[in-house]
């Protein structure tokens, strides 16, 4: 049965309780076609639990409009949401996309898993194409390994190193 609004109205179930008043528990089948209609639009349950009550009159809890609408045999469509986002990988983006640009060559790589004993390790490579691995412990020290031996980067390679490290480390920035 349809009002002059065209929502679907209940039909009348009368309960002394009520005074006369219909209490309707559960939706017809007029109704249930409507509500499947709200749910293929990609409606999540609390909102058709709330326009159920606006525009059927109908009081139903969350739950039993979630089994409602398995009863009826409905999927729920889940809207797009973006993936989670990866720290490492927004570090990785961070010290390999931007710095360089902005950092005078020096490269710097966070790995995403770190040995035992480190707090955070990676590589970098220095603006005269050398390579050193580094690791930072527990106590905060830094280490660098690999490549020649006797290799020391200029004092501005060392300044780009740090910077980049020292951003890499916070993580990104709201």
């Amino acid at each position: 049965m349809n009002d002059e609004s065209g929502s679907i109205i209940p039909e009348n179930v009368d309960n002394e309780e009520s005074g006369g008043q219909p209490i309707v528990s559960e939706p017809n089948a007029e109704q249930k076609l409507e509500i499947a209609r709200w749910v293929a639009d990609g409606m999540g349950l609390s909102d058709v639990q709330k326009k159920i009550n606006q525009d059927f009159g109908i009081v139903m809890t969350y739950m039993d409009v979630r089994f409602l609408v398995d009863d009826l045999d409905l999927t729920l469509v889940d809207p797009e949401q973006p993936a989670p986002k990866n720290v490492d990988a927004d570090v990785e983006d961070l010290t390999q996309n931007e710095a360089p640009a902005s950092l005078g060559g020096v490269q710097l790589e966070v790995d995403g898993v770190t040995p035992p004993g480190a707090m955070a390790s990676g590589s970098v490579t220095f603006s005269d194409g050398e390579s050193k691995k580094w690791t930072i412990d527990q106590f905060g020290r830094l280490a660098m390994t690999g490549g020649t031996p006797e290799y020391k980067p200029s004092d501005q390679d060392v300044m780009d190193f740090q910077q980049q490290l020292e951003k890499a480390l916070r993580g990104p920035t709201l």
